[in-house]
This record gives C-alpha cells, structure tokens and sequence, in this order.
C-alpha cells in the first residue's frame, strides 16, 4: 500500500507549449507505510502507471534526486498544474526553495548543453528537442536571476516558430548558444551555493514518523 501525496502534469502541457498531439506526462510523488522499510524487501524507488505516461517517485528518492538538482523531478515540483495534493504534498511543494541553488542551474545548464548536441544532426535536426533547449535555458536565466522556478513559457510563439522550421536553423541555433553563453557567464543572483539539506531531511523524518503504523 502507498499513498500518493503529489501529482502533477509536465511537459509541453506545463510550459504552456502543448498542441493537440501533446501527451499529457504526470511525474507523482509517493509514501509507503515506513514499516515497509524494516524488511530486505525495500518500497520501489519508483513506479509507473496506472495512466499512460504516469511516473511516481518514492519521497525520500525524489527528495535525493532534487538534492542533485535533477531538471525532470524540479520540474514535477514547481509545475503549476497539479492533480493531487495532500497537506503532505503541499508540504514538500513549500520545500521547494530549500532544493534551489546555483547547482539547479548549472545542471539545466549541462542537460540543455546535451540536449543541443542531440538535436543538432547532421541528416534530420531535432526541432523540437532544439525548442526545449532554449526553453529550458531560459528557465535556468529565470532562476539565476530571480531565484524562483517559473516552468511557463514567456515566448510561446517564438519557441513554436523553432520547433515548426518557421525560424531559420541557424538562427534558431545561435539563439540557443547566446543563451548558454549567458547563462554560464550569469553571477548566483539570489541562489544560495547549496541546497538546504538539513531542511529537507528534517521534513523527511516528519514523514516516517507520521506514516508508522
């Protein structure tokens, strides 16, 4: 038995770029019975299903993977389109300033760095891989300059004009290398160096406590 105490929809849907095509991705966040971690048989550290497209992460794995700044799981935190909250989900949704720091956005800034490299072949460019690129860059420019986590597109039809070939490749590829360019020249802004472990961790043994039998 696990309770689902957050789940939220991410993605296109979630940065406001969805077509009718779009599939609607949940990433969720579970809690086992803490008993359940007394045997040699440990709770999943994730889980799919039952919707198509549906990921839930055990809390104190998600909590480890937004600790490292991981873009997938930051971004299931600080979507704006939540399904289901429970007071422990809103919880660690109010958490959400104790894992940003400078780590988040030098680690969007590496993911969006590989991203460009995938996208950029030779044959067949990824326009749409090339679109996220600079979404996802611009995010990270958000977030160094304001400290807060804003997943919504500010530019929504000039990022659509990437992903359909409306705007010239080579154009579209020297917007997302300016953006890289400033982005790794940016100074911390309000970012602390580090997350705030302790208070992550002190949050989690709240919630072992609470989920004994």
């Amino acid at each position: 038995m696990r309770t689902t105490i957050l789940l939220t929809v991410v993605g296109s849907q979630a940065y406001g770029l969805a077509g009718p095509e779009s599939d609607v991705d949940m990433r969720g966040v579970y809690v086992p019975p803490t008993e359940a971690f007394w045997r040699f048989d440990k709770p999943p550290t994730s889980v799919t299903g039952p919707e198509p497209e549906r990921l839930d992460w055990e809390v104190e794995h998600f909590c480890a993977l937004a600790l490292r700044a991981n873009p997938t799981v930051l971004e299931a935190l600080a979507s704006p389109l939540v399904r289901a909250c429970t007071p422990v989900g809103a919880e660690l949704r109010g958490l959400l300033p104790a894992f940003l720091s400078r780590r988040a956005a030098d680690t969007f800034a590496h993911t969006a760095r590989r991203q460009l490299g995938r996208a950029l072949v030779p044959e067949r460019p990824k326009l749409k891989q090339l679109m996220h690129v600079i979404r996802l860059t611009e995010v990270a420019l958000r977030l160094v300059r304001t400290g807060e986590l804003s997943l919504l597109a500010e530019d929504r039809d000039a990022l659509l004009a990437v992903r359909s070939g409306e705007t010239p490749l080579p154009e579209s590829v020297a917007r997302a290398r300016s953006l890289l360019t400033d982005l790794a020249a940016a100074d911390s802004g309000p970012l602390p160096a580090a997350p705030d472990r302790a208070v992550v961790q002190d949050w989690l043994v709240t919630v072992r406590r609470r989920f004994l039998p």
